[in-house]
This record gives C-alpha cells, structure tokens and sequence, in this order.
C-alpha cells in the first residue's frame, strides 16, 4: 500500500512543471519516477518547443515508459529575444516560459482529478505562485541544485542590498562565498539570470516546501540552518530528498560504452563529461584530450562541442585532429552523443570521474561511490566544486577557474587525473558517502520517509 490514501479512494495527483535544459528536466523526471511508484497520479507540464534534442528524446523516453502519466503540453508564447539582454539559450527560454505561464490557468483547473500539489522549478517561482493563487493548489519548487547554493538563493536578494561593496556574500550560519564563485551572469548588469534570481529569491517564503535532491550525509548542516531559520527567518520547509536514482527510461537509443568497459580492470578508467550546458572551445577541447593520453590511464571522454546539441554537426576528427584523434583512441573511448552517465558511474571499471560540478553529476558520483576532479563551467558549479573538496568526495583545482576563461595546459590535466587517481583517501571517503546515499534511498531510510510524508501531507 503506498502513502497516497487509496482506502478512500483519493488518488494523490501532482503537476510537475520542468524548465528549460537537462540538468532541470533530469531531477523533475526522477522525482516523476519515484512518486509513480507511490501510486500517485501525475500531470507533466512539457514546453514546447524544447531548446535541445536531449530534452525532447528524454521526455518521449518517459512518457512510453509510463503512459498512465498525463502529459500537458504547454505552447510557449514567442519572445521578442531584444527585451531579454541575453544570447543564451535556456535563459531565454526560462523567460519565455516564466512570461507564458499564464495560458496553464485554464487546463490546470480543468484536471481531473484536481490537483493536490503543484510542484515548479526553481527558475518559474514567480510565475508557479500567481497560478497556484489563481487555482488555489499548494505550490512547491524543485530546486535543483545543492543546499548551500539554495542558501545563498535565499539569502541573495538581501544580501545585495545589505552589503554591495565587499567581495564575499556572507550567508548568515553558512559563511562567506567569493563573488568569483557567484553564478557569472549575476555579476551583469540587469542579465536575465540575475533577475530571475533575485525576483524569485525575494519570492522563496511564499512557497508551500522546497524539495531538494540533498541528503544529510553531505549537507546536513546547511539543511538544519535553513529548516532552522538561521539563513533567513520564514523559509518553508526544506525537505531532502536524495538522492534521486536514475531509472531505465533515460538509456538513450545511442551505443552504450558498457561492453568496452567490461573489458577492464576495475578503477583503471577515467570518466570525462562536462555535462549538457557546456560548449568546450576547440582549444581546450585539444587540451583536456592531450591530457587523457599523458595521465596514462584509459578513459571514457564525452565532448560536447555546442551549447545547443541540434547545431553540433561536426565529427569528433574534425573537431581533434587526426594526429591527435589516433592518439585518443589507442587509449581510450570519444563520444559525442548523449550517455547514461550513471550506468556508466556504477561500472566496476570507473575509478574517477573529471566533471563540471552540476549538481545531478555531483550526486550520481556520491551514490556510485566515485571521487570527483571538479572543473566548473557555469553557474552554481563553483559553489558545488568547493563544497566536495571540502566534503572530501574529491578535488577542486581553484586556480583553473571557470572552465570558459582560461586555458588549461594538457600536461597540468593530465597531472592531476593522476593525483585523483592514485588518492587513496579520495576513494575511501567516495565510498563513505556511497554506503550513505544506499542507506537514505532505501525502504525507511531518509529519502523514503522523506516522499512518504509529503505524500501523506499531499493526500489530505
């Protein structure tokens, strides 16, 4: 019997509403998975058009996997691109859809049966609450990154007009963060990140709860400071939920690397990916491949090319040369197609893992047990990469900065895949946090009560 109340014959029914970008749709569908398995009804709120092909195979994947769930498609309203101060993508499709929530009104309100709670992204607070006022539902944003990062959203709008001179923010409980570890859009001037952050940072107290793919074992006092009052008096509840367990739906149709790994001693091999929102330059690219080859271990190397997958057309020789391409594969494997990166996390062979920080990556390592050489990229990553090295879960090299702004020698690569790789202590302490992160995800383990509480809440 699952937590929604069947006796009565009330099904808990919950609307899910994604945002742009896979490190937002990921969680969502995740969290979609494991409130299936509780026999809740569940609405999907897809945005159409989607910016990447990922987004739109990865959602067709889920909806086959489970056609009980009822998928709402939602028709973006254009956006003039002039008024949104921005060239990015996804940022522009956050507005988009943040300006076009209000065609939802109608088709929400005529489900059946009505909702029990609506649950938005992070990126859609301001919007999610004016419909979830209009339509008298309990609202909840997913937030999608890590509890420290939610801190200093809490926190940012009171921290920009409190002290704009210094520096560091200082989160009250949390410490002080470096402006040159803040997401980089929020150092522009009125940049569309930046307003949706402080807009819906301001917006926060508002919510119903905050669910959050986190788990005491890596953040636990960040998540008693802000269930405490201590980062900002009047939060919601902060409910972790993690880790959230990848599931079958998200295999891509393309070759698995699986049975190369098979072939391999166990830790021997070096897993490379700089997650979906990261365009490596041509440079860099060359670089990160040199340094593969000169760490002498054998590796697994995702490269992504352009922001957006549609435009990235060219194959991987044109993109390394061929000099450099032979090289790469006498020692490893390049792809340039979307994996599944857990399954690939979880392979005996897989002793490290060179990533970009996103929060989905930084927990898949944590359940898998594998150490971390964090290379941040772009927004919250950062933040994420000093609170592993600090965690131990792996190694942060600060004086690489973000991975857009300067060029990392192949050599200075190479050298540190090997301090990852030969750490003793760095694997001992992944496979702490792994034996933690099975413990919470199992029957009555802390991720469990945690879904199992909502729903009960959810269902009354």
């Amino acid at each position: 019997m699952s937590s929604s109340d069947q006796s009565s014959g009330h099904q808990t029914h919950v609307a899910l509403f994604p945002s742009a970008g896979m490190g937002h749709l990921v969680p969502f569908l995740r969290l979609a998975n494991t409130l299936l398995r509780h026999n809740c009804k569940l609405t999907l709120i897809t945005s159409h058009p989607p910016v990447s092909s990922a987004e739109s195979h990865l959602i067709s994947r889920f909806l086959s996997a489970f056609p009980q769930v009822n998928e709402l498609k939602f028709h973006i309203l254009p956006l003039d691109p002039s008024i949104a101060n921005s060239d990015d993508p996804f940022f522009l499709q956050f507005e988009a859809i943040r300006r076009s929530v209000h065609v939802l009104n109608s088709p929400i309100s005529a489900l059946s049966p009505p909702l029990s709670a609506f649950v938005c992204d992070v990126t859609l607070i301001s919007s999610g609450l004016l419909l979830a006022t209009t339509l008298n539902i309990p609202i909840y944003a997913l937030f999608t990154s890590s509890a420290k990062m939610l801190s200093l959203f809490a926190y940012y709008p009171f921290a920009k007009m409190s002290d704009p001179s210094t520096d560091f923010i200082r989160i009250p409980a949390i410490g002080s963060i470096p402006k040159t570890s803040l997401p980089p859009p929020l150092l522009i001037n009125n940049s569309i990140f930046g307003k949706i952050f402080a807009q819906d940072g301001q917006r926060i107290k508002e919510l119903n709860g905050i669910l959050i793919n986190a788990m005491d074992a890596i953040e636990g006092d960040t998540l008693t400071a802000l269930n405490t009052g201590k980062v900002l008096n009047g939060l919601p509840p902060v409910i972790p939920i993690g880790p959230f367990l990848p599931r079958d739906f998200e295999n891509p149709d393309a070759k698995s690397p699986i049975k190369w790994l098979d072939n391999l001693p166990p830790r021997s091999v070096v897993f490379a990916s700089f997650g979906s929102r990261t365009a490596t330059s041509r440079d860099q690219i060359k670089e990160i491949g040199s340094g593969l080859v000169s760490s002498g271990y054998r590796f697994l190397w995702v490269v992504k090319d352009k922001v957006v997958d549609k435009e990235d057309k060219e194959g991987l020789e044109e993109i390394m040369g061929e000099e450099l391409m032979k090289k790469l594969t006498e020692k490893g494997m390049v792809l340039k197609e979307w994996v599944n990166q857990q399954e690939i996390l979880g392979h005996r062979a897989v002793g490290g893992f060179i990533c970009h920080c996103g929060w989905n990556s930084v927990m898949e390592a944590a359940l898998k047990g594998v150490p971390i050489l964090a290379w941040p990229q772009i927004g919250d990553q950062m933040i994420n990469a000093e609170l592993i090295a600090k965690k131990g879960l792996g190694m942060w090299v600060e004086e690489w900065g973000w991975g857009q702004k300067c060029l990392v020698k192949g050599e200075e690569v190479g050298g540190r895949i090997k301090e990852m790789m030969e750490s003793e202590a760095l694997r001992k302490q992944a496979a702490k946090f792994r034996d933690e992160a099975i413990k919470a995800v199992e029957v009555g383990g802390s991720c469990d009560k945690a879904i199992q509480g909502l729903i009960r809440m959810w269902s009354k």
